[in-house]
């Protein structure tokens, strides 16, 4: 059977966790060799991930190729627009194709449907690189993160502030399969997806929505916050405004644990979702986060590519 991984769930807890811990051990394994040097195992030498960018890309672009790279494989880099993707070509005929010529495919577009149209199509694994339904990539780096800083994952207090967006639907979705809990501080209109909180809630998370950013601050061991608004979203202004009293500043940082860390999944619109004095201060984590990404991408493709759990 194909490993999709569209969501967190697609793999569930025990390979999440299994994840997570390939990503450190490898991390902590290569920390003496130059990033272009292949791993010694070179679990994936011979194999092709190709990696569709329907939208811009710093971090996953060169984390996901960083990481087959370092797995001993290569990459195909295709941005939609130049590619027949952008000329009409369907998402399963594009699946189809792609699947004999790679391994794994990596997207990154806009509408959860076309990566789910997609895993149905292919017949090599399918990974979500983002879509504006989640972003599972991301939070494997951020629990990778929280890890290395000394927290452990099981009732641990994680705090968000702002929208509730894709990358909120999937720490909701972690909240639930690792037995974290989150304190969400959305505007009205805001929140995250229903769908997420509930299946978070059912495996025991406790997940509370609040309009409240003092009260989703108040003893977190972890802040998280995202750009309010993201590519190709309309009416900024209007969002802005409301989602300004959410901003992640010296006065909320003051209200978690002394000890709590702040992250942030980048590109960040500083002086606007957080201060540049939280962002650049002590208990930043936002650079190693970054990092991450590469690491946790690749135990994700290994995991994929059926040589992790």
């Amino acid at each position: 059977m194909t490993r999709h991984f569209l969501n967190l769930s697609d793999a569930g807890g025990d390979a999440l966790a299994a994840i997570l811990n390939d990503a450190m051990e490898r991390k902590a394994a290569r920390a003496d060799l130059p990033k272009g040097a292949v791993d010694p195992d070179a679990p994936l030498a011979g194999h092709v991930l190709a990696m569709i960018f329907e939208k811009n890309s710093t971090r996953t672009r060169m984390s996901f190729d960083m990481a087959i790279r370092q797995l001993g494989g290569t990459s195909i880099v295709m941005d939609a627009g130049s590619t027949q993707i952008g000329r009409g070509e369907t998402i399963e005929d594009t699946a189809r194709v792609v699947s004999g010529f790679a391994d794994a495919i990596m997207i990154r577009t806009d509408d959860h449907a076309k990566i789910d149209a997609m895993a149905k199509a292919a017949t090599v694994p399918v990974i979500n690189g983002l879509t504006d339904l989640s972003h599972p990539c991301q939070i494997v780096a951020d629990l990778q993160t929280i890890l290395e800083n000394g927290k452990a994952l099981p009732g641990l207090e994680v705090a968000w502030l702002g929208d509730g967006n894709n990358v909120l639907n999937s720490i909701i979705e972690a909240a639930g399969l690792m037995k974290f809990n989150l304190r969400a501080g959305c505007p009205m209109g805001f929140e995250p997806d229903a769908a997420f909180v509930k299946e978070a809630q059912k495996a025991g998370a406790q997940i509370m929505l609040t309009g409240d950013a003092k009260e989703a601050a108040s003893g977190a061991d972890v802040v998280v916050t995202d750009t309010w608004v993201s590519m190709g979203q309309d009416h900024a202004e209007e969002k802005i405004a409301a989602l300004t009293p959410f901003q992640v500043n010296e006065g909320i940082m003051a209200l978690a644990k002394p000890d709590a860390i702040f992250l942030h999944c980048l590109p960040a619109h500083r002086g606007e979702e957080v201060t540049e004095a939280v962002i650049d201060g002590p208990q930043s984590r936002i650079f190693e986060e970054a990092e991450n990404r590469l690491h946790a991408q690749k135990s994700v493709l290994l995991w994929a590519l059926g040589k992790l759990g």
